[in-house]
């Protein structure tokens, strides 16, 4: 069957993916392979922006993103999976197209100023942090990719990568497509503080974490503040173990809402009712997860030969754009 366009997404290797990834992006990116040609990256360059001096488990991060997202169903049957170092093409991209990029643009960039003033001076002072958005439009201008799926908050970066893609074409023909957004509605799931699930917060449930290391985390989970007492009544809407009732236990969730709200619920059996049909639903992605650890080999090879696929269309590109540029020999 035809497809309806050309994908290319991807995560940083800083960390493990957590519950917020797999129901923010894995989930909605496992159902695009069959309808789009989809380029899936780990952006190990772009990991090292800010992290440049904490490179000693790099290549193990990689390779867990890696195990994650064969885990949670990325096929490299249908799609293309790869480490973005292992193609050379998008340094080159990036350097060309940093030739007719204004610093000024990039200064302007809606996360520059935020990101700088969270992380410091220390960690952002190099170009690599400013011309982080030169590589991102690199990385997806290079596959020609004309989707880019985003959240609502990411639209003026794509936006950036969509002004750059018409800069080089106003100057030499018509090489890159601009990339359209799929505006998604990712789901936000809480942390174990109550707040947005995220690495720098340190309040993740990891798809790689045990179910004991799962049913602790979520034992410790902050709830309503204002149920001290088992009878006292709860506010659910309020509480972030009931957004996980929302998600895994939703032939329960009127039940459990009526019961919190009453003062019939106590949090203890709130938390070990979710924590169970947490774990039933992660169940198939822990078995998964354990076949690919043991059978890290498999894993190498899905990323080299995945490199191998993406090199043949980045090449094909970077000779247009020599041609274009007039920059070839």
């Amino acid at each position: 069957m035809p497809k309806k366009g050309r994908i290319l997404s991807g995560h940083r290797p800083t960390g493990q993916l957590h519950l917020g990834h797999l129901e923010g992006t894995l989930r909605i990116w496992a159902e695009l392979q069959d309808d789009y040609e989809c380029f899936f990256e780990i952006a190990d360059w772009h990991a090292l922006t800010t992290a440049f001096d904490e490179t000693e488990m790099l290549r193990e991060n990689i390779e867990q993103v890696a195990i994650d997202w064969l885990a949670v169903g990325l096929d490299p049957q249908r799609s293309v999976l790869f480490v973005q170092s292992d193609v050379k093409e998008h340094a080159e991209l990036h350097l060309l197209l940093s030739m007719v990029t204004p610093v000024t643009w990039l200064e302007r960039c809606p996360t520059y100023k935020e990101q700088r003033d969270q992380i410091g001076e220390e960690k952002t002072a190099g170009y690599g942090f400013l011309g982080y958005p030169v590589l991102q439009a690199a990385d997806i201008v290079i596959y020609k990719a004309d989707t880019v799926p985003v959240g609502q908050d990411q639209l003026p970066h794509l936006e950036l990568s969509r002004e750059i893609a018409r800069r080089f074409n106003n100057f030499y023909g018509d090489v890159f497509p601009e990339p359209q957004a799929m505006i998604s509605e990712f789901s936000v799931v809480p942390g174990t503080d109550g707040r947005k699930m995220s690495k720098s917060y340190n309040n993740t449930l990891d798809l790689a974490d045990t179910p004991e290391d799962i049913a602790e985390k979520v034992r410790k989970m902050f709830t309503d503040p204002a149920k001290v007492y088992r009878g006292d009544p709860g506010h659910p809407d309020e509480c972030p173990v009931f957004v996980y009732h929302s998600m895994y236990n939703t032939e329960r969730t009127e039940p459990i809402k009526a019961a919190c709200e009453s003062g019939d619920l106590g949090c203890v059996d709130c938390k070990a009712e979710a924590t169970e049909k947490l774990l039933a639903a992660l169940a198939p992605i822990m078995q998964r997860r354990g076949q690919l650890e043991a059978d890290r080999d498999t894993v190498r090879d899905i990323l080299t030969e995945g490199a191998t696929q993406a090199r043949e269309v980045a090449a094909q590109t970077m000779e247009e754009v020599r041609a274009a540029m007039k920059v070839s020999r």
